[in-house]
């Protein structure tokens, strides 16, 4: 069941901040930081189990079951990329469907042709907008509960420029999608223009290394934006502790003292070891 305290906030005027998570170590490790909503990332999902590209491989069913797992095992709302509704109308109505029975409160459905891409990659095309809106109103119907939020997403400016990319949000509002994602705006003077320009709550995608300049959440606020993940910051983080922690076992034949680890202990706490432990120890006679 979606969490109403989402839509709730965002109707108050607050700010909702979501790291990206794309396991379920990262999203248990976020959902201890006290972040209003957690964003499962496509990329960064079908990169830690397929080792590929988020290039339109990943299945409907490899990421609800992963979403799926990610909010039994968390307790902050669950943003979600569902990508293009994974194929035609009857598909969305079936990903809509799949992604609230197993949780999520809000769904992220794009514009792309299939096969997709990520949305800071190059090459990116855009289905006609009339397609896009039939989406948003499958999406709007099928779902149970208003609690259940529609994120419709526009790639359109990488290749139809900024003008179209408003056109599509606007009509994005209209047709009844809750939030409004204009993707890869590609300076802050473009991003106050969308802010201005469409009249719904926006999504701001701020990726490291990434199309969009990185703006802080007080500055995003201000601009007129409700959303902004930053879908890379875990697995890039991730990435670049794991390379240096095992190059310098490589080197040194030991972990030497400039590796920063988790507690052991604290991970076993995470994990649920604890409730393990008192298992055994009531039925299993464990001392």
């Amino acid at each position: 069941m979606a969490d109403p305290k989402l839509k709730q906030a965002i109707r108050n005027g607050e700010f909702i901040l979501a790291p990206g998570v794309f396991d379920l170590i990262s999203a248990m490790i976020a959902d201890t930081i006290g972040f209003k909503a957690l964003y499962v990332t496509g990329y960064g999902t079908v990169a830690s189990y397929l080792g590929l590209p988020d290039a339109g491989i990943a299945t409907y069913r490899d990421m609800v079951e992963r979403i799926g797992q990610i909010v039994k095992r968390t307790s902050t709302p669950v943003i979600a990329d569902a990508d293009t509704g994974y194929g035609g109308l009857l598909n969305v109505r079936h990903t809509v469907r799949g992604y609230e029975e197993a949780g999520v409160t809000a769904i992220q459905i794009e514009d792309q042709e299939f096969p997709k891409k990520c949305g800071h990659t190059p090459n990116r095309r855009v289905v006609p907008l009339d397609d896009m809106l039939r989406k948003i109103e499958v999406a709007v119907d099928s779902r149970t509960s208003d609690d259940f939020l529609i994120i419709a997403r526009t790639d359109a400016r990488t290749g139809l420029g900024l003008d179209e990319a408003i056109r599509r949000g606007q009509a994005f509002a209209k047709a009844g999608a809750d939030i409004v994602f204009v993707e890869s705006p590609e300076s802050v003077e473009e991003m106050r223009a969308i802010t201005e320009a469409v009249d719904a709550p926006l999504f701001a995608n701020i990726v490291n290394g990434g199309r969009t300049p990185l703006l802080s959440a007080d500055t995003l606020k201000t601009m007129g934006y409700s959303v902004a993940i930053h879908p890379a910051i875990g697995f890039l983080s991730a990435g670049a502790a794991l390379r240096k922690a095992y190059a310098d076992l490589n080197k040194n034949g030991e972990t030497s003292a400039e590796i920063d680890l988790y507690s052991f202990a604290e991970f076993n706490k995470l994990l649920g070891f604890e409730d393990v432990w008192d298992f055994e120890k009531k039925y299993a006679q464990v001392p």
